[in-house]
């Protein structure tokens, strides 16, 4: 260092400085220049200096303890936070496993009411031909789920998309089983409709006007008759309960069956009566054998339509 600037630190004897400041717990440091004579004096209290150390070393520690709090509370926001989040998440878990297990059970009920919808084409094509009254009887009153409202008013602020599609699924549900009653009703209706021949022969005698076989005279038929050899088979046109089985005048032995839905057969003129009252029949089950009883010029059998009260041309409802 250069000699006529530098500075020189001195402290003075303890002899002369330092026994008055240690009464008074103090410290004073003297810097002098050697090349100008100028001497400074620098006193300091110890408490004050010692509070202003601790301080300058206290602060680092005091501001890592406070980040350590903080990181300690934020730690445990988001712990409580990520324990909610589990909790939520295995809520839309449970939720979504019972919507798949309701989007299964839906597509399998589809998946069956397609194969169940499949109606014997003869049988379609006669019912197709029914009176309306006969199908309104039969489909009843349908009742009908609205989706619309459902969407519309579902998606208020304390519902959960979980919570809306859900419930559109319940109602999905009930319109399907709305549906599967209509095709049960269907395939009962389609039981029902006599759609074939009761008997195999040709037919002798049309539903309508015709010529009475023993006057000759004008004469209204009420069905068909079919001739046949003695004996053959006379079959249920249709799913029914036997109402009537026996002797009825003009008719000889006649069997007459309730199809349900206001629909009614006659089969007259039989030579043996295979079924007895009240005994429920299929479609294609014996009821009796073809003869000439009653007012008959040969054997054949009568066959009658009825529908709600009234006589229907069975032509219009047998498979061609």
């Amino acid at each position: 260092m250069d000699a006529k600037s530098q500075a020189v630190l001195e402290f003075e004897s303890p002899l002369k400085v330092f026994h008055p400041v240690m009464r008074a717990r103090r410290f004073t440091f003297v810097i002098a220049d050697r090349h100008t004579g100028a001497v400074r004096r620098f006193t300091l209290s110890l408490w004050p200096s010692l509070a202003a150390v601790v301080g300058v070393f206290s602060l680092p520690v005091l501001m890592g303890l406070g980040a350590r709090w903080s990181a300690a509370a934020t730690i445990q926001d988001l712990q409580a936070t990520n324990a909610g989040l589990h909790i939520e998440n295995a809520s839309y878990r449970a939720a979504t496993g019972q919507l798949v297990g309701q989007i299964s059970a839906l597509q399998t009920a589809v998946d069956q009411l397609g194969v169940r919808a499949t109606v014997d084409q003869n049988a379609s094509r006669a019912m197709d031909k029914l009176p309306a009254i006969v199908k309104s009887r039969a489909m009843g009153g349908e009742s009908r789920a609205a989706l619309g409202p459902m969407i519309a008013g579902g998606t208020g602020p304390t519902e959960t998309a979980l919570g809306v599609l859900s419930e559109l699924l319940g109602v999905i549900g009930n319109r399907l089983d709305s549906v599967r009653d209509s095709v049960e009703r269907r395939h009962a209706l389609a039981a029902a409709t006599p759609s074939v021949w009761p008997v195999a022969g040709w037919l002798s005698s049309s539903y309508g006007t015709r010529k009475d076989p023993f006057t000759h005279g004008a004469d209204f038929h009420p069905g068909l008759d079919i001739s046949a050899d003695y004996g053959v088979p006379v079959l249920a046109t249709a799913d029914a309960t036997v109402s009537t089985a026996g002797a009825n005048g003009a008719y000889g032995n006649m069997v007459t069956l309730d199809h349900g839905f206001g629909i009614v057969t006659k089969y007259g003129h039989m030579a043996r009566i295979a079924v007895s009252a009240n005994q429920h029949v299929r479609r294609g089950d014996v009821i009796g054998y073809v003869g000439s009883t009653g007012r008959s010029t040969g054997a054949h059998l009568h066959y009658e339509i009825w529908m709600n009260g009234r006589l229907t041309n069975p032509m219009t409802l047998l498979a061609h």
